[in-house]
């Protein structure tokens, strides 16, 4: 049994928690807070019965601690993950890795060092129709990869980013619909088309006030095998939309909203395809927070955690480690760099 400890108490905390119930082979053993209200707050609020704490190292130095999650505000990840690290604990990070790629490197040296597993969390990879697509790509069934495109149009009040404290500030959110809503998606894009060569991309904020970062993005993106691609992200389309990610090729095309398979088409068809197709036919309708935050669910998180438990105790490496998560914060900090330059982005 791994025991678990997480690192802030925020909103996505409280799905780690929910997540971690689920895990074979995983118990959750500490909740840290700069706050011991926060911590408590929690706790209450979940009806969990792990021990409660304001300091970090105290937490760290307990042999029954074997993980330590890290869900801090974005730009407060490297420290708490880093000090993980050092004592010896596997570090599970949320999304993004860190907020800049020097703060990436900096935990992913850390916890080569130390010689213990990193991952990133990014549960949309764990949906069914995502790993049945990848699996089509993978078995060659597009043909040549022509366009790739996803889009993350989702809604946040203004209240979403005046309540948050950090949210939508550059030193702590790092970027706005892009780094903090759209990260998923361009994951996604990333782990079907492979490497980015050339990003160009536009920003603004249009619908908010008094942030820092962007609510609107669009981005043409080059990949190294020659395919093209597209990004769409926002916080600013009411009333918020499902979001999608479409692959397309000579020989396929596959459309997925959410979590749900909406197209799937090859030439030449295969047996299994009308199967895939029957399987996947009744949408879920999951709003996945698309309006609301709260919305999401936890299971991609418990298969991912599951998956880092497996990782942990054979040895091997996690689906998603820290390498993986530092390709998605790249191609988004790229994005930034094309808007501020107007010039296209050499990766």
């Amino acid at each position: 049994m791994l025991g678990f400890a997480i690192v802030g108490c925020g909103m996505i905390a409280r799905f780690h928690a929910r997540a971690l119930a689920e895990v074979p082979g995983a118990q959750l053993r500490a909740v840290v807070s700069r706050t011991q209200a926060n911590a408590d707050a929690m706790v209450r609020e979940l009806n969990l019965t792990c021990d409660t704490a304001t300091d970090l190292g105290a937490v760290l130095k307990r042999p029954d601690i074997d993980v330590v999650i890290v869900t801090t505000p974005s730009g407060a990840h490297l420290e708490p993950a880093v000090a993980a690290a050092n004592a010896g604990k596997h570090v599970v990070v949320e999304k993004p890795l860190e907020i800049t790629l020097d703060r990436c490197d900096r935990i992913i040296d850390a916890c080569d060092r130390n010689r213990v597993k990193l991952c990133t969390i990014f549960p949309s990879r764990f949906g069914d129709a995502n790993v049945e697509l990848k699996q089509a790509i993978a078995a060659g069934r597009f043909g040549r990869l022509t366009l790739g495109e996803t889009t993350c149009k989702w809604w946040r009040p203004q209240s979403y980013y005046d309540q948050g404290g950090w949210k939508g500030t550059l030193a702590l959110d790092g970027g706005g619909a892009l780094m903090n809503q759209a990260i998923h998606n361009v994951d996604l894009l990333l782990w079907m088309m492979g490497p980015v060569s050339h990003i160009f991309g536009i920003t603004a904020m249009l619908a908010h006030e008094r942030i820092e970062v962007e609510d609107t993005a669009v981005a043409c993106l080059r990949f190294r095998n020659g395919a093209l691609g597209v990004i769409q992200a926002t916080t600013s389309v009411w009333p918020g939309l499902p979001k999608t990610i479409a692959i397309h090729g000579d020989r396929g095309t596959v459309v997925v909203e959410q979590d749900d398979l909406v197209r799937w088409e090859f030439h030449p068809e295969s047996p299994a395809d009308q199967e895939i197709r029957r399987r996947f036919a009744q949408k879920s309708g999951a709003s996945g927070g698309a309006s609301n935050p709260a919305a999401i669910s936890h299971v991609g998180h418990a298969r991912q955690l599951t998956d880092f438990v497996e990782a942990i105790q054979t040895g091997r490496a996690p689906l998603v480690d820290g390498r993986e998560g530092r390709r998605a914060v790249e191609v988004i900090l790229g994005i930034y760099e094309a808007n501020r330059s107007g010039r296209l982005v050499a990766l």
